[in-house]
């Protein structure tokens, strides 16, 4: 048990060095059930590692995904996420226009909070 839980903090160390930061449900995760941390990060490494799109773009993309879903919790996450991985103020501004043109006020309301970040 003790090298599994070391390999668990190490799997959410890891995360974190990616992402920038740590969400505080990947916190809660590891202390509820460890073993979610590799399923969490199976899905996430896809997004966060180049491949045919560079990684900025896909979290640029999750970014709308999420605000689409009018998660702001989920704005917040891949918001720093993506100033994390290079976004710019202009970049990030562009994406609020396919959310607007897209799905609307309700899922600009969503990022409220996030875009102070761009300050």
């Amino acid at each position: 048990m003790c090298g599994e839980g070391k390999r668990h903090k190490g799997l959410l160390g890891d995360m974190s060095d990616k992402l920038g930061f740590t969400p505080q449900i990947l916190e809660t995760l590891d202390q509820l059930e460890p073993e979610f941390l590799h399923k969490y990060n199976m899905c996430n490494s896809k997004l966060l590692q180049d491949g045919a799109l560079p990684a900025k773009t896909k979290i640029l993309m999750a970014l709308a995904v999420v605000a689409s879903k009018q998660c702001e919790a989920c704005v917040a996450s891949q918001m720093k996420s993506a100033l994390n991985n290079g976004a710019t103020k202009e970049e990030i501004m562009e994406v609020m226009d396919v959310i607007f043109i897209t799905s609307g006020a309700p899922a600009v309301a969503a990022c409220r909070h996030a875009l102070k970040m761009l300050r």
